[in-house]
Formats: structure tokens, C-alpha cells, sequence
């Protein structure tokens, strides 16, 4: 969140020195608790699964037609850092989460070219400082378009060069704005589902298999549209223009196949490291330098499949590393997340 949106909260409708400390932490927190879950970067790419892209990445296997996915991840927030990169626990007795239920489906359209669209459900649970809020509502859509650029032919041994090509997916996305914004009519950052802003990213997949072995980069770059404002939790403003920084992620993983005996079941495990970072946002065309993010984060998964390699579970943790200099301006976070996917043929 735009810090200078805190400032006016704080001038405007907190309590004066001395009496408002606690709430300006809180307000704070809220913000960075709202940040948090609409700048995370997306742990689906993260392994291989059966020459396709990841096992929870919304691409479609080679020669299917679809897939259809249905997760829901359990975030628990514990600390920040600020901007400076110090890292900062929340009070005693704080209690921050958020659930969403993401559903998602993405469809071949030509022999190299896909389409999907992934939409959230959003629950807010908070206790921070005396104040409680329970809110829910639907987080941003993403649509995405992908174009297979280069297959990987998955082999169980390096014979020539030619075995050590990647599979290399480019796409674009769109991210609309069908959330709960701070510019809607909300009380607090405990409200937000969504960022109130269309992003355009581009997105680019390196993803190689040699069995049982995988390893894969992923890398995304965005830029925010810029809007009109003139409401800001609930109370209506002057109106201005905004626009946020843009955003850069990347993500490296290395996973390891297990087949059960003869039956053909699979599991996957996965390890993988994400990087992502917010340029500073800018009001009415002048920089806001107290805005900007960063965060670096870790992910353990595991990925179930059968012989067809129709269904799949997976279980995956992601964990922000609580110290000194792995992020600014923003909260460190637990995310468990449970997936279930179907792959037609």
C-alpha cells in the first residue's frame, strides 16, 4: 500500500500524539497485511509435471486439451520489514490471516498457443492491537495468454546436445481489478481483497526435465495502469492520478520424480527460491519514494500424480524469511497451500 495513503489516514481520522500510537501501528500493519496478499509472487512455478510445466502452474500439458485446478491457501502473517529492511514482529496476543479459494482453468487453443483465467476468493481474519475484523469477498481476476516457443524433450539420458534444450513458454497477463480495493468503500486495509489496479505482465518459462530430475526458472515483469482517484477508505477525496511502480519477479526450482513401483503413481518434491520487487509508485506524476517492495521467499512442495497423469494433489509451504535484509516494506508470511488438478485429454 501507498504509504502517503497512510499518511492521510493518519492526519486525517487518527487520534493525536499520544493517543494514536497504537492505532498508527495497527493502520500500518492492516496495510502491509493488504500487501502482502495481492503482491505475492506466484509459487505455481515451481517443478515439472509430466513435460508440461509445472505441477501447479495453470498451463496445459503437451497434447492435452485443459486443465482445471481448484486450490486454497492458508497465509499466516507474522512480523514486517520496513523499509530500511529491518524486520519487525507484530505485538503479543496478534492474530493476522488470510484463506483464499483460487479456482482456475486455462484451454488449448492451437497446437503451440493456450488461454486460462485463475479467480480468487478472499477471507480476511484479524486481531492486531485490540482491534478484530472478519471480512471476505472476491480477489483480482488474472487472464493469461502462453505460447510454447520450444518443447523439452524429457529423456532419461544426455546423448547429444540437443537433450539439454529447455521447454520455453512465453505469455502475457492481465490482472483485472474485480477485488475489494482501499479505493472502494472499506473501512481499513483489513478489508482489501484486491489492488484497485490493472497490471500487465510478461511472463517467461525455462523449464527442463531430465528424469527423474527437473529444474526450471520462471521470470515476470509488469507494469500498473495508472488511475483516477477520489475515495480512499470509504471517504471521498480530492481527486488524483496514480499509478503503482513496476513490479519484477523471478523464481528457481529444482524438483526430484519418485514412480511407486510398477504402478506408474508419481511423486514430486520441489524446492524453489522467488525474488520479488516493487518500484516506487507516484502520485499525480511525482515520485512517492516511500513507497516500494521487496521480498524473498522459499517453498517446499510436494505433487501427487497418478499413472495417467489425469488427477493430482499437491502441498506446498512457503516461508518468508524472518530476518534482517530479506525484504523491505512488507510482511513476512507462512502460506500453506492444498491444490487438486484435472488434466482432459
Amino acid at each position: 500500500m501507498c504509504a502517503t495513503i497512510l499518511r492521510y489516514i493518519t492526519n486525517r481520522f487518527l487520534p493525536p500524539p499520544g493517543g494514536g500510537i497504537t492505532v498508527r501501528c495497527c493502520m500500518r500493519t492492516a496495510a502491509l497485511l493488504a500487501a502482502a496478499a495481492l503482491l505475492m509472487p506466484h509459487t505455481s512455478w515451481a517443478g515439472s509435471c509430466c513435460g508440461g510445466g509445472s505441477p501447479t502452474s495453470l498451463i496445459v500439458p503437451k497434447f492435452a486439451r485443459a486443465i482445471a485446478d481448484v486450490s486454497f491457501d492458508a497465509e499466516v502473517y507474522d512480523g514486517f520489514w520496513n523499509q530500511d529492511g529491518k524486520h519487525t514482529a507484530d505485538p503479543p496476543r496478534s492474530d493476522l490471516k488470510q484463506y483464499r479459494l483460487n479456482l482456475g482453468y486455462a484451454h488449448r487453443l492451437a497446437q503451440n498457443w493456450q488461454a486460462g483465467i485463475s479467480l480468487p476468493y478472499v477471507w480476511n481474519e484479524n486481531r492486531y492491537s485490540g482491534m478484530s475484523s472478519s471480512t471476505s469477498g472476491l480477489g483480482d481476476t488474472t487472464l493469461s495468454l502462453w505460447y510454447e516457443a520450444l518443447d523439452d524433450e524429457s529423456s532419461w539420458k544426455v546423448r547429444d546436445l540437443s537433450d539439454l534444450a529447455p521447454a520455453v513458454t512465453l505469455g502475457i497477463s492481465l490482472l483485472v481489478p474485480t477485488g475489494i480495493s482501499p479505493y472502494d468503500d472499506v473501512n481499513s486495509s483489513f478489508d482489501v481483497t484486491g489492488r484497485g489496479f490493472y497490471r500487465l505482465d510478461g511472463n517467461l518459462l525455462i523449464d527442463k526435465t531430465i528424469q527423474p530430475w527437473n529444474a526450471s526458472l520462471a521470470f515476470t515483469y509488469g507494469t500498473h495502469f495508472e488511475r483516477s482517484i477520489n475515495r480512499e477508505y470509504g471517504a471521498y477525496t480530492e481527486p488524483y492520478h496514480k499509478d503503482l511502480g513496476d513490479r519484477l519477479s523471478a523464481s528457481a526450482s529444482v524438483g526430484y520424480r519418485y514412480v511407486f513401483g510398477t504402478g506408474g503413481d508419481t511423486l514430486t518434491t520441489t524446492v524453489s527460491y522467488a525474488y520479488l520487487q516493487e518500484d516506487w509508485g507516484s502520485i499525480n506524476g511525482v515520485t512517492d519514494t516511500t513507497t516500494g517492495m521487496e521480498k524473498q521467499s522459499a517453498t517446499l512442495s510436494f505433487n501427487y500424480a497418478n499413472l495417467d497423469r489425469d488427477w493430482s494433489l499437491r502441498l506446498a509451504w512457503n516461508h518468508a524469511i524472518s530476518e534482517d535484509g530479506w525484504g523491505k516494506n512488507f510482511p513476512t508470511t507462512d502460506i500453506i497451500t492444498t491444490g487438486v488438478r484435472y488434466v482432459f485429454r
